[in-house]
């Protein structure tokens, strides 16, 4: 007899446990009275669910009849069917999903079947994701285009370029359409030459999450994206192409690409101080004993924030060498022995500190920058640093450095990508009187205001990973509290429409790197009295 005879008629305890003896037994000989309990439901909702579990447990272990079953004219009980085809990869169901398809179905019906047909996966299905790359459903094309991507399908490349080319145009290119984002993933998937050097020509994509989507799949391809991001660092490269593909090169850290970065250095690519600085910093993020020369010229640069960055990989690559070679730039004096000193204590280099501080009068100097510090973090690295080296000269610069923090009582928030730019806003927020709160990106960013933190100014970048500046100062206005709070954005972008539409997202003003720290003062100064 079955367990379900009388099913209708028993208690409510009764029907769940029976239920889910049923769904553990996978018993198929439940299955039609399981099938009648599904097309007509007893209205009582955990039940009706119970059923749905049971009914496809039963059919999980029987293909043949879930396959026949396809056919069913009932669309509650052909949809089940569909989805546990897929959920259990049932490979003898894809003739007949594909003919389903050819049958011209609704959107959702369309939608059903794609994603079973998905997760069967297999090359028999690709003509029918083809077709349905430029379906009206926007969820269908992206799930055809994720499977055109599965497949490594190369026919499709030119579909997917037209999905980026499009978002650029001007009347598009304000938003990133959903499918736009899948494409640049799909096409780093694919990863044919015409498909990787159409992502890398899109850097600078008009729209910022585009660009930030761009950044993101080249970066996760690693070493492989390194000789199509490589072929844009030329003396003949815009400004901006130049920037984010040095970039790209230093979050991906691979050693083959040190060499045109140093190139483009050394045969002076570029003369303007945004471009030195993004490719200084890759040179540091990737981060080989060979890179040393390069980040030492870097210090006879006038820029501040030069000097920060190479100063930042500086100190994960300290050597004998490197500390004679400082010890020599900063005895000479003058304003660039104070400009190094101060580059030392902004990004906190402290083992070029440890190198520098028994170096008699440099090391003196070196701890007076660090005791002159307003940053609480400064001090407190340093002041571990100190603990380490050990010794009654280092207890009594211990003693100089403050236990405590003295901010004022205006408090910013800086977001950017670059460590040594975070470091750099620290030294001239606390110097400005401000509590500073940092973030490496929009989504790091969001996290304090999700914590509801109150903040008289918030200054970031336009291009970072995970999160960008617009998306995140859109998602800022957006919330209770923050809509009159100054926001000021800090790019290197030459395109006024970027601009035009950073101030749509709510951005009240820029500034442009480079820029010194009084630049950056008087900017705050302006939003805040």
């Amino acid at each position: 007899m079955s367990m379900l005879t009388g099913f209708r008629e028993k208690s409510f305890l009764d029907k769940i446990s029976i239920l889910n003896e049923v769904a553990i037994a996978k018993n198929t000989a439940e299955q039609e009275e399981l099938i009648e309990l599904f097309q007509n439901p007893l209205g009582d909702t955990s039940v009706d669910y119970m059923v749905v579990t049971a009914l496809n447990g039963v059919l999980s272990v029987d293909e043949q009849k879930t396959v026949d079953l396809l056919d069913n004219n009932d669309g509650k009980l052909r949809t089940l069917c569909i989805r546990v085809c897929g959920e259990f990869q049932f490979k003898t169901a894809v003739p007949v999903l594909l003919r389903m398809a050819e049958d011209n179905p609704d959107a959702d019906l369309m939608f059903e079947i794609l994603s079973s047909l998905s997760k069967i996966g297999g090359p028999e299905a690709l003509n029918l994701f083809r077709a349905n790359i430029n379906n009206e459903d926007d969820l269908i094309v992206v799930m055809s285009i994720e499977m055109l991507a599965e497949l490594k399908d190369e026919h499709s490349i030119p579909a997917l370029k037209e999905f980026v080319k499009r978002n650029d145009e001007d009347d598009r290119y304000e938003v990133c359409d959903l499918t736009t984002w899948k494409a640049v993933e799909s096409l780093a998937v694919i990863g044919s030459d015409e498909a990787l050097d159409f992502i890398v020509a899109n850097l600078h994509h008009r729209n910022p999450t585009v660009r930030r989507v761009v950044t993101d799949s080249l970066t996760c391809l690693g070493s492989t994206a390194v000789p199509y991001v490589t072929k844009v660092i030329n003396p003949d490269s815009e400004k901006d192409d130049l920037i984010l593909a040095a970039n790209v090169l230093g979050f991906i850290g691979d050693k083959k690409g040190l060499d045109p970065l140093m190139d483009a250095i050394e045969k002076q690519y570029s003369t303007d101080s945004s471009v030195k600085y993004a490719i200084y910093e890759a040179i540091g993020r990737i981060g080989t004993l060979k890179a040393v020369v390069s980040l030492l010229d870097g210090l006879d640069d006038d820029d501040e924030l030069i000097s920060v960055a190479v100063m930042t990989g500086l100190d994960e690559l300290v050597n004998p060498g490197v500390i004679k070679k400082l010890v020599e730039l900063i005895g000479v004096g003058g304003s660039k022995a104070g400009k190094i000193l101060r580059a030392i204590v902004t990004a906190k280099a402290v083992n070029v500190f440890q190198g520098l501080y028994g170096e008699g009068k440099i090391g003196r100097f070196l701890m007076n920058a660090v005791a002159a510090s307003k940053d609480s973090e400064v001090h407190e690295a340093f002041r571990s640093k100190l603990l380490e080296i050990g010794g009654a000269q280092a207890e009594e610069d211990i003693a100089r450095l403050p236990e405590t923090a003295t901010f004022g009582e205006k408090r910013a928030l800086a977001v950017d990508d670059s460590k040594s730019m975070l470091a750099l806003y620290r030294s001239i927020l606390t110097s400005a009187g401000y509590e500073p709160s940092i973030a490496e990106n929009g989504l790091e960013a969001y996290s304090h205001i999700e914590l509801n933190e109150g903040f008289d100014v918030i200054i970031t970048d336009m291009n970072m990973p995970v999160m960008d500046g617009m998306e995140f100062v859109s998602k800022l206005r957006q919330t209770e509290g923050y809509a009159d709070i100054p926001v000021i954005m800090v790019t290197t972008e030459s395109e006024y429409s970027q601009q035009d539409l950073a101030r749509k997202t709510g951005v009240d003003d820029f500034i442009t790197k480079p820029f010194t720290a009084d630049q950056l003062k008087s900017k705050i100064a302006e939003y805040v009295s």
